[in-house]
């Protein structure tokens, strides 16, 4: 409905008109980093990268993530519809990479659901709908990862980080920085989500320890 009066939008579903509509993931291990920011997603998605030889993407991806500012300043409705829509295109890009590669995404759906759950509800992280909502759950016409990997840090610790790096903040940034419990209700609709769900990773250790563990669980949980 936007489309008229967002050129954007009409530009976005016509890439989603492009994509199959049945996502098969390929042999290689697809693998998403979540995490608030500053939880140091960027530093270890390269760094894992690097070290599987694999395909690094980014939600939203590259084709349409110009346009994020755009959007970002539209009604709540209409910023995620652009964010949904971001992903269902990246299933596209990550099944084609994960035949030739494992493939490493920062950010997928999980960031997506619990931004979206936590600006809905208000208040506490008990206002938050009951654990085993459907809310929580993957879509089931969505490419699916073979693991999902939280990178949390103490939130004194990512404010520091966010100082050390002088960046603009973005609206979301601004918000959780404002708004504790908003950063509450963000982190625990991660933790809530199913199926799958979210392996939690103290990134708070230093670069090599952090991505250490990460290779081990990746180990762990994929075939490599």
């Amino acid at each position: 409905q936007c489309a008229a009066r967002l050129p954007e939008a009409e530009a976005v579903l016509d890439l989603l008109e492009k994509c199959p509509e049945h996502q098969e993931k390929g042999s290689f291990p697809v693998v998403v980093f979540e995490g608030l920011d500053a939880t140091g997603k960027t530093t270890v998605t390269q760094s894992v990268k690097d070290t599987l030889n694999g395909v690094l993407l980014r939600s939203p991806p590259a084709c349409i993530s110009h346009w994020r500012t755009i959007f970002d300043d539209e009604p709540a409705p209409i910023k995620r519809a652009f964010y949904a829509a971001g992903n269902y295109i990246l299933a596209s890009e990550i099944a084609k990479a994960s035949t030739q590669a494992p493939v490493i995404i920062d950010r997928y759906w999980h960031s997506t659901a619990a931004y979206t759950i936590a600006t809905e509800i208000n208040g506490k992280v008990q206002d938050l709908p009951p654990i085993h909502d459907e809310v929580y759950q993957w879509p089931e016409d969505l490419l699916k990862p073979d693991l999902v990997l939280l990178l949390t840090v103490d939130p004194e610790e990512r404010v520091q980080r966010l100082q050390r790096r002088g960046m603009e903040k973005t609206k979301e940034e601004a918000e959780l920085e404002a708004n504790s419990l908003f950063r509450q209700r963000v982190e625990e609709s991660y933790r809530r989500m199913v199926n799958p769900a979210c392996q939690e990773v103290d990134a708070s250790p230093s670069k090599e320890e952090v991505l250490n563990t990460v290779l081990q669980l990746i180990k762990k949980h994929c075939a490599l």
